[in-house]
């Protein structure tokens, strides 16, 4: 039996951490999970401020969910999805179909987010070339400022975060890119209220002039998770549905993070009673337990790629694991916990409670502002206490924040100056209370040693 020391130097010098300095590393282990609470492998415990990264949707160690895992682990663990199914990945694809809006009815699956986005962009890619009036012309992508989309070399082409993928642009493909609709960044003679309206143009515009070349335009509904938690304008996903139809442009809705709950409702999409054409799920797909993700598409599109073998027409892409029975189990336990439970409309409920305490947060000299939809939030920090003043990127303010939450029970990643707040909905108020206060604690700490030393 290795010793916890060992251990420890093995996930430092051995497991290679995903965006990750490994040089400034310091080790967390953890040994165990229950509810919102990680032990670590001396026993300490902490709070899981952001699900996991955004994926523990229901608490870790949810015995609906570790019951049904088993109870599939004694039937069969994995089968191919090529040339044959499973009994679990069947009835998932029908339940997701029966939750997910409109009419989206086929479910292709995949093992994370940054997959799903890659195949719906290729669907998208391929459905032009062999719908009833085929227009292969369509092969540019429409994306937003600021975007994340994934890692593969697709989704990171859709995305627009430069530090995360700037280094591997000369294997990208080039993207018609549109500005982040974010009404914090509004031109001074445009007013808040017409933020939709001023993005809304700004689409039409580039749809207007490029439409005939573009196969599609993805997005994340209502919320740019890796951005900063940036929130769009209230009507702006509804009239992007509207223009892409209009103009004949494929819409395809990455919900991986904020499908399955996050938002107050099932889906973001549902918010504005948007039917995108492809909608991507990932993350809480499996409650986050499991590697499981899906693009759903409609009629329309799933016919283009039916024929026989000697067509061509099939949509020559795969995943090992896609649509593995063990994660569908477990994503089938969440989804019968998110329907039966009214676990959506509790979520509202504590969403209330979670907005006091930006309330309280917000108030602080240091905090800029914060932001919420649903059990989403995000605290954005500054330098000055008279006006918004991003801190110099050099200091780390945020992640000093995280590593002093960290000295009160409370695990967090920040993005930039903002700090994501993303419990699992099983939280309880009691719990709710204990990050709140941790979350408010480390900011004065911090801020407080800054002014000391500036």
């Amino acid at each position: 039996m290795p010793t916890n020391s060992e251990i420890t130097h093995w996930d430092k010098h051995h497991h290679w951490h995903a965006f990750t300095q490994m040089a400034e590393y310091e080790p967390l282990v953890i040994e165990r999970a229950e509810g919102v609470w990680l032990y670590d492998l001396e026993g300490n415990r902490y709070f899981d401020g952001v699900s996991s990264l955004w994926c523990n949707l229901l608490g870790h160690g949810h015995p609906r969910i570790n019951a049904a895992i088993r109870e599939q682990l004694d039937l069969v663990a994995h089968s191919t999805s090529l040339g044959m199914g499973n009994r679990m990945s069947a009835v998932l694809a029908k339940r997701i179909a029966e939750i997910t809006p409109g009419d989206l009815q086929h479910v292709f699956f995949c093992s994370d987010g940054s997959s799903a986005n890659e195949v719906a962009l290729k669907m998208a890619f391929q459905y032009w070339r062999q719908c009833d009036e085929p227009q292969p012309q369509k092969t540019k992508y429409l994306a937003l400022g600021q975007a994340y989309h994934g890692d593969t070399l697709g989704s990171a082409s859709v995305g627009g975060i430069a530090r995360f993928h700037e280094i591997f642009e000369p294997l990208l493909f080039d993207v018609i890119r549109l500005p982040t609709p974010d009404p914090r960044a509004l031109p001074a003679e445009v007013a808040k209220p017409q933020a939709a309206e001023f993005f809304l143009a700004q689409l039409e515009a580039v749809l207007a002039e490029r439409h005939e070349e573009i196969a599609a335009f993805i997005l994340e509904p209502l919320i740019q998770g890796a951005a900063g938690m940036v929130f769009h304008p209230s009507g702006y996903l509804r009239g992007v549905r509207e223009l892409t139809k209009k103009y004949h442009v494929l819409l395809i809705a990455d919900e991986i993070v904020t499908g399955l709950g996050r938002t107050g409702k099932m889906f973001a999409c549902d918010h504005e009673e948007v039917v995108p054409d492809i909608l991507c799920l990932g993350k809480s797909l499996s409650g986050g337990y499991l590697p499981l993700s899906a693009a759903i598409s409609h009629p329309e599109i799933y016919s283009a790629f039916l024929g026989d073998t000697a067509s061509g027409r099939s949509f020559m892409h795969g995943h090992t694991y896609g649509g593995n029975p063990l994660a569908a189990a477990a994503a089938l336990a969440t989804i019968d916990l998110l329907e039966e439970g009214q676990v959506v409309a509790k979520a509202s409920e504590k969403a209330k409670q979670l907005g006091a305490w930006l309330d309280k947060l917000a108030a602080h000299p240091h905090v800029a502002t914060t932001r919420q939809h649903g059990m989403i939030a995000a605290v954005e920090l500054t330098a000055s206490t008279d006006e918004v003043q991003a801190y110099p990127t050099e200091l780390l303010v945020a992640r000093r924040i995280c590593r002093e939450a960290l000295q009160h029970g409370v695990w967090l990643r920040p993005l930039g100056d903002t700090l994501v707040i993303m419990p699992p909905l099983s939280v309880s108020p009691q719990e709710l209370d204990f990050l709140g206060d941790a979350v408010l604690k480390s900011i004065e700490i911090v801020t407080a040693e800054m002014s000391v030393h500036a």
